[in-house]
């Protein structure tokens, strides 16, 4: 066998899955991620008799695990990967460390198969093998006489304590080094709080992520005036905007940007106050709901880590804003006053603003508002995040508009509310910010492996990054 060698064991041709196993010699191999097969992939997977959280391949191995960030498609299998017998650490960035046991916590309660029992061993095995890693330090990771291998951690701005992974694998014996960058989910230039990821200055190897490698995402002042639009909307409809949203990462955008909105309606209500003006309806009032405890939690390790917060968010708090944690917001944390808060606005139509999980809906507390709220056309529901084929939010997305319906719990409800969908908010890189990471680089890759995408989508990425190569007269080795 040939070292390195790269053996993709999810998302090596789907979005969901991401786990890459690098292996550096015989009795040495890594793990970058280990995450759950969600949507169309995870049914798939159980036509064959597998489920979307199987572990198909040998562990004894494997050494360690990298954790790039935890989003349940990349840290949703670690449970079953310590059951399947991994013994090594998991090593994360300092704010995924602290991320990490909530995540996975609340995936292991809300999937199935799980007691009390089970859950509280498998979180304390997780919290005894994490290792926080800063950003932007060699670690060794491995050191014999045949073989090396260091890695380091780089800010990938996709959700807070992401970070793309750089690995350094030598073989004394044979003369031969080679730099492997993994670049797990790389974040926009337009997402709020985070600072923009930094290509590498170097890599022969890159396993690039694809997902939106055939689109390039709309400009943040657009979508935050096409929000504030439908918030308007839901103003004069007397109605709720129902937001579906992952706890991590779009929640916490979400609130940057609504809080945003809200201060800058405020200032106008001042001065329009001032003139004697009549003031917009409702708007100092309205009530932001974020009704997902794990989100509450997620956004305060946010605040908590407002250090790393990007220049412009920076700027926010020393003028006494509190991006994450404003007046009108109000968090739903007990289950009781959720359904109290679902059956307030359902029947009396206050108009509010409700972030809740999950962002494809296809579980958790946004579905309670939707039975309730989706025959309604006051209501507005906005997506701003991509729904996975085989999700009621892909079906909510498709057949809204034209007053289809959507199957929850296996009931059917009529879909009478209207229904947006904001681009601009994927908190991936667009193909444009994709090839930047690659060309940003010194010296570029000699290969690189596109993976975490559609096949569209690594088509457009592979045809446009060829194009680049060509034009310096380079070549590379896509696949």
């Amino acid at each position: 066998m040939k070292y390195p060698e790269i053996i993709h064991h999810g998302a090596g041709e789907g979005v969901t899955g991401s786990c890459h196993e690098l292996r550096v010699d015989a009795g040495f191999g890594l793990l970058v991620d280990c995450g759950l097969f969600q949507g169309d992939e995870a049914e798939l997977m159980a036509r064959f008799g597998e489920t979307a959280s199987s572990i198909d391949f040998e562990v004894s191995h494997l050494k360690l695990l990298i954790v790039t960030h935890v989003h349940a498609d990349h840290i949703g299998r670690i449970p079953e990967l310590l059951s399947a017998g991994f013994k090594g650490p998991i090593l994360c960035s300092e704010p995924s460390a602290q991320l990490l046991p909530l995540m996975l916590e609340d995936s292991l309660r809300v999937g199935p198969g799980y007691d009390e029992h089970q859950i509280e061993r498998c979180l304390k095995q997780v919290q005894q093998r994490i290792i926080a890693a800063p950003f932007d330090a060699w670690l060794g990771v491995l050191d014999t006489p045949t073989a090396s291998c260091r890695i380091r951690l780089q800010r990938a701005g996709h959700v807070l304590g992401s970070a793309y992974v750089e690995c350094d694998v030598g073989y004394p014996q044979a003369q031969k080094n080679q730099r492997i960058v993994f670049s797990g989910d790389l974040g926009s230039s337009h997402v709020p709080i985070l600072p923009e990821p930094k290509s590498p200055e170097k890599a022969d190897l890159l396993v690039l992520e694809s997902t939106y490698g055939d689109r390039l995402h709309e400009d943040r002042a657009t979508r935050q005036a096409r929000l504030e639009a439908v918030i308007d909307k839901a103003l004069a409809d007397h109605g709720t905007v129902l937001i579906p949203a992952f706890s991590i990462g779009r929640a916490q955008e979400l609130l940057y940007e609504i809080e945003d909105i809200l201060h800058r309606k405020s200032l106008s209500c001042a001065i329009d106050e001032g003139r004697d003006a009549a003031l917009p309806v409702n708007w100092p009032q309205l009530p932001v709901l974020l009704d997902s405890p794990l989100a509450e939690l997620l956004t305060q390790v946010y605040r908590s880590f407002d250090d790393i917060w990007d220049d412009e968010a920076t700027e926010r708090l020393k003028e006494g804003r509190r991006p994450l944690g404003f007046k009108q917001l109000i968090t739903i944390d007990t289950h009781a006053r959720h359904l109290q808060t679902v059956n307030y606005l359902a029947s009396t139509g206050r108009p509010a603003i409700v972030i809740a999980g999950h962002g494809m809906c296809a579980g958790g507390r946004i579905v309670n508002y939707l039975k309730a709220m989706l025959g309604d056309s006051r209501h507005n529901v906005v997506f701003v995040g991509y729904q996975a084929k085989g999700t009621p939010g892909a079906a909510i997305q498709k057949h809204g508009p034209v007053g289809g319906y959507v199957t929850l719990d296996k009931e059917r409800y009529a879909i009478k509310a209207g229904v947006e969908s904001l681009g601009g908010y994927s908190a991936h890189a667009d193909q444009r910010e994709l090839v930047d990471f690659v060309t940003g680089m010194s010296d570029w890759p000699s290969e690189i492996r596109l993976v975490h995408g559609q096949d569209l989508a690594k088509k457009k990425l592979e045809q446009v990054l060829q194009r680049q190569y060509a034009s310096r007269s380079r070549q590379v080795v896509i696949r």
